[in-house]
């Protein structure tokens, strides 16, 4: 069977110069990612015209950029939903590691019900 559960930890890997973003798994409909910012380092500002962008915080804070030069406090246990086209970013402005996992997806989802 084709492996389905990651430990995050496992792909979380870290360079002292710049933010680090890891492939954790890649489909033909999501690519999953865990990104590194160390203290003072950004995520650019970018987007996706054609896909959602999912940030799931799991360490830290820092100031995520939901415009060019508009800025918002986020933390840890928060989720950010970027959709097609919104611009996003972030900056770690403190002394402490920020982490979070990205969900790259397409739209839409069908559903199926399998019980």
């Amino acid at each position: 069977m084709e492996n389905r559960i990651f430990n995050v930890k496992d792909f979380e890997k870290e360079d002292k110069d710049i933010a680090v973003k890891t492939l954790i798994c890649n489909t033909d409909a999501s690519s999953t990612v865990v990104w590194v910012v160390k203290p003072g380092q950004s995520v650019k500002c970018h987007m996706h015209d054609n896909a959602d962008d999912m940030w799931i915080i799991t360490e830290g804070e820092g100031m995520f950029h939901c415009e060019v030069g508009k800025s918002t406090l986020v933390k840890a246990g928060q989720i950010i939903l970027n959709k097609a086209g919104d611009c996003h970013g972030l900056t770690n402005h403190t002394d402490k590691d920020f982490k979070f996992i990205g969900i790259l997806t397409t739209n839409p989802a069908n559903y199926t019900a399998l019980e």
